[in-house]
């Protein structure tokens, strides 16, 4: 791994210490800082192989009990080929295009129909992560809701018919594209999903006031684009500070970079909605351990 060389190695590493075994580390090539460090760092603890392709490759004709592997598709089928000769198990962290992204994304955004104050209210992302983006989040919600979301048992409705209209109307005054979506006022105060596109590359055109840079509290969800990761946090830093902060990406440093320029009341990565989880979980085990209770124990957030 060259984008997190020292901790994904040293984990794995301690990991493997602790159940009792040795193990030799083999750091990316690419990462010269880090490979002279890990091999200079505790040269008494453990072994350290320096190299490139053809170390690794002498480093493979050995038989290991387990091979563990972070990093691209096409070396790890390397590993694989030649872990197969001594039919060696291998573990593989590969990086690559991840759907889960968009799954975890509408799953934080429209539980509870959207109806959550730590829900997502816009998507900042550039136009070709967008057009990769919209085809996963449509498969997750047909796989969330099914074909028919309107029968669906799952997809929860507006609280009141009040609450409807006013999100209807956020609707009629924005400016953008609607991306598939439908209403019912009568049956159960109905909305389904809609996704609303800002096509424009240029945020200086999207104003404060339009009604969908508020708090939405619904299913909708704006999605508006990006030339670069400056200019998403520069449209964040612009604003009210946000309750939570969602940052996806693969790239450490990109998490690292929005957490260290931004303010948010909560901040996750890779997630939506866990860190209220978290703070739910923790401050029901703080009641629980200090009250002393035996048997039912109630939230203590």
């Amino acid at each position: 791994s060259i984008n997190r060389g020292t901790s994904a190695i040293c984990l794995t590493q301690v990991t493997s210490f602790l159940s009792g075994n040795c193990a030799i580390l083999k750091p990316s090539e690419i990462s010269r800082a880090t490979e002279k460090l890990l091999a200079v760092l505790i040269p008494e603890c453990y072994a350290v192989i320096c190299g490139d392709a053809e170390e690794t490759k002498t480093l493979m004709e050995n038989r290991f009990d387990h091979i563990f592997y972070t990093g691209s598709q096409s070396v790890a089928r390397c590993i694989l080929q030649a872990a197969a000769v001594n039919l060696t198990p291998v573990t593989l962290e590969l990086g690559g295009k991840c759907p889960s992204a968009a799954k975890r994304l509408v799953w934080a955004k429209f539980f509870n129909a959207g109806q959550s104050c730590v829900a997502p209210d816009y998507v900042l992302c550039t136009a070709e992560t967008r057009d990769m983006l919209l085809p996963h989040m449509k498969e997750a919600l047909e796989s969330f809701y099914g074909s028919e979301p309107q029968q669906s048992q799952d997809m929860g409705r507006i609280v009141t018919n009040r609450h409807w209209d006013r999100l209807v109307e956020l609707l009629k005054k924005s400016k953008g594209k609607i991306i598939g979506g439908e209403s019912d006022r009568v049956q159960y105060t109905f909305i389904y999903i809609y996704i609303y596109i800002y096509v424009t590359l240029d945020l200086k055109h999207i104003s404060e006031s339009d009604p969908l840079m508020q708090e939405i509290f619904g299913p909708i969800l704006p999605i508006l684009s990006i030339k670069s990761l400056d200019d998403g946090i520069n449209f964040i830093n612009e604003r009210e500070k946000p309750l939570a902060l969602y940052a996806f990406s693969d790239e450490s440093q990109v998490v690292t970079t929005v957490l260290e320029r931004t303010s948010s009341g909560g901040f996750c990565s890779n997630d939506g909605i866990a860190e209220c989880i978290s703070l739910i979980n923790l401050s029901w085990l703080r009641w629980a351990t200090t009250t002393k209770k035996k048997g039912w124990v109630g939230s203590g957030a």
